[in-house]
């Protein structure tokens, strides 16, 4: 018996899928590390695929949830360009108005 969620049901399945794979990124830097942590949390997913029934699904997330809230990172990986990030507006590009207004300047 195949039931079909809805689309906010999938969105939210990614986003909690993607929270915690950025999240055991933040912690493991190296890739090939994070890759066995990465098919670990996929295969997590895949276990629970099957699960229609709504109070088990929300037990589910509920679990999901407090775990990624305590594996949180305190100080997440941010991409040096990105906002927050240490080369955030680093070379902010010159205003074009002039620095010295000469058409203002008396001379003498």
């Amino acid at each position: 018996m195949s039931t079909s969620f809805s689309s906010a049901h999938r969105l939210y399945v990614k986003s909690l899928y993607r929270r915690m794979l950025k999240n055991e990124l933040d912690w493991v830097v190296r890739r090939d590390i994070w890759r066995g942590r990465a098919m670990m949390i996929r295969a997590e997913f895949e276990r629970n695929r099957d699960v229609t029934e709504p109070r088990a699904l929300a037990q589910i997330f509920e679990k999901a949830e407090t775990r990624l809230a305590s594996k949180l990172h305190p100080d997440p990986y941010i991409p040096p360009s990105m906002p927050g990030g240490t080369k955030w507006e680093r070379n902010i590009p010159p205003t074009i108005a002039p620095l010295y207004d000469h058409t203002a300047a008396v001379h003498h």
